[in-house]
């Protein structure tokens, strides 16, 4: 997997994103200590409005940024928002009032907004391969995976010796070095995006559009919000699980999220060698069937009262729901860069970015509000059902074969046009193969397809 990393831009880009991990990771801990220093017990009411306001960040931002990507560089683009994120991080230790907190919260999230898909977007370039696009997945995975394991061990080694607000520095160091590493790094030249039709709403709703065009991608939506459903759970009620149910330490908070991390990693070590034999809709459809097994396992721990197999069953279905969501989220970009066309490729990672997060704002105040009103067993049937029934309508919706290579032939493009590089001229176009694409480019065979 780590021979990817021998391709010198591609090396500098995951180094940026693992490096910005790690500072995002400072300050997720800095941020809770400064909350409680600000608002005392009700510090948690004021990170689950950070939270939200996270989430609507990057459900309204990321479509806007797809729809002006193509006006701006780039590294530009990349590099701006790093310096944005370590500009905000600098003023953090010098606010005293919650708006405040919120106020630079969303400015540091949306600036991550329109620097997450436009990274996405540019690393298929990079790696043309497929086998080594695969590897890069995975790396990100596990990048995102051990930055969960590794930030609060480096955080809390480091307050032994400092205070919170030197955390910030931290993270500004991060995004600096972020920064810098990206502008190290050759860049392939973009394919222009395609002209469209009508103002800023048809380019922000681009991607939307197109995710609601390709069986793949609408499936895909559903998959999303299966994913959701099983990293709420983790999330919001770890704590309630390891605390009040099952009366453990607060160390072994830390224990359940790893266990979680670390089935999450394990699949993503895999992937690479799995998907070279089975494909991204076998892999995606079973990890979210799966995900619905485990809601049913954990229910039944929460529904027993007593007994001392309960700690180990719940770390074992905290790993199998990482080993879940990594089956469907580590494909997530194979699948986006087989149905978008390079020059759609921003404006459809930006989609994913925005769509993705909307469910989690949806299951996220779902599991903590339901979980303290009704109960830890009602949070699980909840969200189980939505694990369920959106597993279900994915396998429904997304056809066997989808994704394939299908052979056509252009009758109405340019022989310049970037679409058609490696197409063979034949009588009245040009002709090749590929996976479906969602765009005006095949509107034949994605009609065929939705029937």
């Amino acid at each position: 997997m780590l021979s990817v990393l021998r391709n010198r831009t591609y090396r500098h880009l995951f180094t940026a994103q693992a490096i910005a991990l790690i500072g995002t990771g400072l300050a997720t801990v800095a941020l809770g200590l400064l909350a409680y220093d600000i608002a005392g017990a009700q510090a948690g009411s004021v990170l689950g409005t950070a939270l939200a306001i996270k989430m609507v960040a990057y459900v309204a931002i990321a479509p806007a940024i797809g729809a002006v990507a193509d006006r701006i560089p780039r590294r530009a683009l990349m590099v701006g928002a790093d310096l944005t994120r370590a500009a905000v991080a600098l003023t953090l230790p010098f606010v005293d009032q919650v708006w405040q907190v919120y106020v630079l919260i969303f400015a540091l999230q949306a600036a991550s907004a329109a620097l997450t898909p436009t990274f996405q977007a540019v690393i298929p370039d990079v790696l043309p391969n497929e086998r080594d696009y695969t590897q890069a997945l995975s790396l990100s995975r596990l990048a995102y995976d051990l930055e969960s394991l590794f930030s609060p061990a480096l955080a809390a080694a480091l307050l032994a010796f400092i205070s919170y607000n030197w955390l910030f520095l931290g993270t500004v160091g991060g995004f600096l070095a972020s920064a810098a590493l990206v502008v190290s790094a050759v860049l392939p030249k973009p394919v222009p995006p395609p002209k469209r039709e009508g103002g800023a709403y048809a380019k922000a709703t681009a991607g939307s559009r197109m995710f609601f065009k390709a069986p793949s991608l609408r499936a895909l939506l559903l998959l999303n919000l299966a994913v959701a459903a099983a990293s709420a759970m983790v999330t919001v009620n770890t704590v309630v699980y390891v605390r009040s149910h099952l009366g453990r330490t607060t160390g072994d908070v830390a224990f359940a999220l790893g266990a979680y991390g670390a089935g999450s990693m394990a699949v993503a070590l895999l992937l690479p060698r799995v998907l070279h034999r089975v494909a991204d809709r076998t892999v995606m459809l079973r990890g979210a069937l799966l995900l619905t097994l485990v809601f049913a396992a954990v229910g039944g721990i929460t529904a027993a009262g007593a007994g001392a197999w309960r700690w180990p069953a719940l770390l074992a279905a905290w790993a199998a729901f990482g080993a879940a969501c990594s089956m469907v989220l580590t494909p997530t970009g194979r699948l986006i860069r087989r149905t978008a066309p390079p020059e759609d490729r921003t404006a459809a990672f930006a989609a994913q970015f925005s769509l993705s997060h909307a469910c989690w704002l949806l299951t996220y105040p779902l599991a903590g509000w339901l979980g303290a009103a009704a109960g830890l067993q009602w949070a699980v049937i909840a969200l189980g059902a939505i694990a369920f029934t959106a597993a279900v309508l994915a396998v429904r919706l997304w056809p066997r074969g989808d994704g394939n290579e299908k052979p056509h032939t252009h009758t109405d493009l340019d022989a310049g046009h970037p679409h058609l590089a490696g197409a063979a001229q034949v009588s009245g176009g040009w002709s090749h193969s590929h996976g479906l694409n969602a765009d005006s480019l095949h509107p034949v065979a994605t009609a065929a397809a939705a029937r």
